[in-house]
């Protein structure tokens, strides 16, 4: 058989004629098989369904698998049973979740009790096919009742789908999902992040772009344990998630730190900061979405591989750090993205959309900052990519250790809007100067200005 045959019309012919499909399949190749069954479409007769049902005893996986979802578009309730003998007894399980799949399309009440059996396959995305295929029927008693009892499934996508059909609670913020409380606007407060969180509302942020404290890497970040470090961020981004707004976004951007020996006899000591975080942001309800790596000049860091340079001994080896990482959490919602987009006015939408070229890939090529008052400063630019991808024009955007306020800075040249928080005074009065003291006040006087506005 000719590539020239394998048009339109002749697979109408194949679907319409079981002998020539018979004899197609017969002298063909995979490659031509597989092209023909992708291309098959609607199925308006049983014609082929007999060369179909022969396809699954082939040896070969993807032609059973193409063969299932093709037989699937004939809506035949008498195929019922051979779906489920595939979907229990075929050793790929590709072909299986197809079978499930297929059973479930038939949306018959029949299909039940065999869907409900095979809720308890040992894989997770069979169980997942066959909880879709059930959730057509889920007003029934014995349905809804059986689905519930997965609540408790040690796989945490089918925990997610059953919490999300079955148990979700109401919302309770009224506040509309593009606007934030008047009294953050565009606001620096001196104080420390904990005292001043205890006053901003539930879902008042819509984005959260921060770089912490290292640890033990500065004088104003000194902790008595690594332990007790984590700690006070997971306390931290606990209360960043309550203030963000249902769905949106957290970006926090760590890197591992090194903590000198304190003599020739001890060694140096490295902290993996971002890996130990993450898995205290997924447990409080954080979701990860991605990591992006932010990579510097081999120039502007600190350089490691002068010693082994010379000596070129084995185990020696430490490469020069020239990557911080950005991690992508969203705070854990049972709607999708296209819902919070949808919370907004087209004229904003239209407005927010990044223009020109954007990042098409998860590594940003970007070079460091440098200031005299602050030693660790963030890009502009590094603020601006984050807030243009994960944010709306007039957004609130928030910074719990702003440092010298760069993403104040940054949001504001992007027509949203800021709220910082600074612990250390050097680096609030360095942006007060900068901003002015319209925008920068002492804890106190912000708890003041929003019993103002909410008297």
């Amino acid at each position: 058989m000719t590539k020239l045959l394998l048009n339109k019309d002749f697979i109408e012919v194949l679907k319409n004629d079981e002998s020539e499909f018979q004899r197609f399949l017969a002298h063909n190749t995979s490659r031509n098989i597989v092209f023909v069954l992708t291309k098959f479409g609607r199925l308006d007769n049983d014609r082929s369904k007999n060369c179909l049902l022969s396809l699954l005893n082939d040896k070969r996986k993807d032609l059973r698998k193409l063969a299932i979802s093709n037989l699937a578009k004939l809506g035949d309730h008498s195929l019922l049973d051979t779906f489920f003998a595939t979907a229990t007894q075929d050793n790929s399980t590709t072909v299986r979740r197809e079978a499930v799949s297929a059973i479930g399309r038939m949306r018959t009440e029949k299909s039940i009790d065999n869907l409900t059996q095979l809720l308890s396959d040992d894989d997770p995305k069979v169980v997942m096919q066959a909880i879709r295929g059930l959730l057509v029927f889920k007003d029934k008693e014995v349905v809804s009742k059986r689905l519930k009892k997965l609540r408790h499934h040690p796989n945490e996508m089918i925990q997610y789908i059953i919490a999300k059909e079955f148990f979700r609670t109401p919302r309770k913020n009224k506040q509309k999902h593009n606007e934030f409380p008047s009294f953050l606007k565009d606001k620096i407060v001196h104080g420390n992040v904990l005292d001043v969180l205890e006053i901003v509302d539930d879902e008042s942020v819509h984005l959260t772009f921060t770089s912490p404290p290292y640890y033990n890497a500065r004088d104003y970040a000194i902790y008595k344990s690594y332990e007790q470090y984590l700690d006070f961020l997971e306390e931290v981004f606990q209360q960043v998630l309550r203030v963000t707004k249902e769905g949106r976004f957290f970006v926090l951007n760590t890197s591992p730190i090194i903590i000198p020996r304190v003599g020739r006899s001890y060694a140096s000591r490295r902290y993996p900061i971002p890996y130990d975080i993450h898995a205290r942001l997924v447990a409080m309800g954080w979701e990860y979405i991605d990591d992006i790596i932010w990579v510097k000049p081999e120039a502007s860091v600190k350089n490691r591989t002068a010693g082994f340079l010379q000596h070129r001994k084995p185990l020696a080896y430490k490469p020069n750090c020239v990557s911080e990482m950005l991690m992508v959490y969203r705070k854990q919602s049972y709607e999708l993205i296209d819902w919070n987009i949808k919370q907004y006015p087209q004229e904003i939408i239209e407005q927010s959309k990044v223009q020109g070229d954007y990042d098409t890939s998860n590594i940003w090529h970007i070079d460091p900052c440098f200031d005299q008052v602050h030693s660790a400063v963030f890009p502009q630019e590094l603020c601006e990519r984050v807030i243009k991808y994960y944010s709306f024009v007039n957004d609130l955007i928030f910074d719990p250790f702003a440092g010298s306020g760069t993403l104040g800075k940054a949001a504001n040249t992007l027509q949203r809007h800021f709220f910082m928080t600074e612990k250390k005074k050097t680096y609030f009065d360095l942006m007060k100067e900068n901003w002015g003291g319209d925008v920068a006040y002492q804890f106190a006087s912000i708890k003041k200005l929003k019993e103002g506005v909410q008297s």
